[in-house]
This record gives structure tokens, C-alpha cells and sequence, in this order.
């Protein structure tokens, strides 16, 4: 029964939608900028007509600072197992998509989820980006991608698990850990969008910094199959 639980409250507390402008309230056609990245006015900068050509530089690592108003989260991403998603991180974070949203989910022991333009999780950045298995798992202090429980659906919102959350691996894409700020990461009051007031605690900026040591996967780490998409809950 534990587990089963655990998988129910997972997928209430990880659906979101990635793409879906008719859920988007400030999305229309008229205001979805062109494939360059360039911000429709209606919406802030933030919808977008595609996902973004892949720019990363395989050479680099890539670290995020997640400036909150608790502090700083430092976060290691991960471009070797996951390049995909991190190449769409880097580029939200660099067009200012994070820029005042808010830790709009949390659960305590469980996972700090960043939701979407509105606040809630029903929407994301106008597109949808592939899942991306791989050996990264779901240990504390992880940061990973929210869907809708239906393949490929991730989009902008992510999640930090407060604790290890192994009944999602293979559900949702690992991208990398938090390094330094792991006190911060506590420090995200808990929050349900549907019942508490407020926003939750704010992103205030999300920067990207390159080094010269690019991501590694350990050698010999197995590849998990996709696993079935967990139940889509109501947002």
C-alpha cells in the first residue's frame, strides 16, 4: 500500500502541462513569437513557437544559480545524460522564462516544484521537449522535469526532491543536483497551489555559468527503459 501511495502522490505532485496554449490563459496566436526566441508581447517572453535548436557546447559543464527569496541554490546540470533538457533549461533560464515565478508546489519530504507562468501547473513555454531516460536518479537534492504523465509532454516546469524519491525513476528526466544551497533548498515553505494562499516562495532570477569540465555519467550506469506514465492527476 506504501507504494501505491507513493506513486499517487507522485503524480499529484508532478503534473504539469509543457505545451498546451489552449490551458496557456495569456497565450494566442497573435502573440506567439517567431522560432528565434524572441518574446511575444502579449505573453511576457514567455511563450515560444518551438523548443530551441540544440546550442550547447559539449566541451562545457553548465551550473545554474536558482536565486530564490530564501537564497541562493546552486545546481549542477547534468548535459551528459541528459542534454536535451538541459540544453531547454539554459535556454529558458537565458531568455528570463524562471525571472519571478514561484515554488507554487511543495509538499515537505517530498519535492519543491516550480510552476508555470500562471502560477499553477497547467501551463508551460508553448512546447514540449522528448523525455530523456538515463542513470541519474532520484536522490535528495535532484533536480528534474514535471510533465503531464503522457510521454515527451515536459516542458518548462522542474522540481528539487527534498528526499530521495526513488519510486520516480524512469517516470521523469534527472538533469543534474543541487551542490550548494541545500539548506536553501529546505528552506522552501510548503505550499498547494489549490488551497494556500499566496504564490509560494519566488524565483527571482535563474543564471547560467559554463566550466571547463563537462558532465560525466559513471561508466558501466545502466539506462532505464521508460516506465509507463504515472496517472495524470487535475492541476
Amino acid at each position: 500500500m506504501l507504494a501505491v501511495v507513493a506513486l499517487i502522490v507522485a503524480a499529484v505532485a508532478l503534473v504539469a502541462c509543457g505545451s498546451n496554449n489552449k490551458n496557456n490563459k495569456s497565450g494566442n496566436a497573435s502573440g506567439t513569437p517567431a522560432a528565434n526566441g524572441t518574446p511575444g508581447p502579449s505573453t511576457a517572453g514567455r511563450t515560444f513557437a518551438k523548443a530551441p535548436a540544440f546550442s550547447l557546447d559539449p566541451t562545457k559543464g553548465y551550473v545554474a544559480d536558482i536565486k530564490t527569496d530564501k537564497g541562493d541554490i546552486i545546481v549542477t546540470l547534468n548535459a551528459k545524460a541528459a542534454p536535451l533538457t538541459v540544453n531547454n533549461f539554459v535556454f529558458l533560464a537565458q531568455q528570463h522564462f524562471y525571472d519571478g515565478l514561484h515554488f507554487c508546489r511543495v509538499i515537505a519530504n517530498f519535492v519543491a516544484q516550480a510552476c508555470g507562468p500562471d502560477g499553477t501547473t497547467a501551463t508551460g513555454p508553448g512546447y514540449t521537449i522528448p523525455d530523456e531516460p538515463n542513470p541519474l536518479t532520484h536522490d535528495a537534492d535532484v533536480i528534474a522535469m514535471a510533465n503531464t504523465g503522457q510521454p515527451n509532454s515536459a516542458g518548462s516546469q522542474f522540481y528539487i526532491t527534498l528526499a530521495p524519491q526513488h519510486q520516480l525513476d524512469g517516470k521523469y528526466t534527472v538533469f543534474g543536483a543541487v551542490t550548494q544551497g541545500q539548506d536553501v533548498v529546505q528552506k522552501i515553505a510548503v505550499h498547494d497551489p489549490a488551497g494556500s494562499s499566496g504564490p509560494g516562495d519566488e524565483i527571482i532570477s535563474i543564471t547560467i555559468t559554463t566550466t571547463n569540465t563537462p558532465a560525466t555519467i559513471p561508466a558501466g550506469s545502466p539506462v532505464p527503459a521508460a516506465a509507463s506514465p504515472a496517472p495524470r492527476a487535475t492541476p
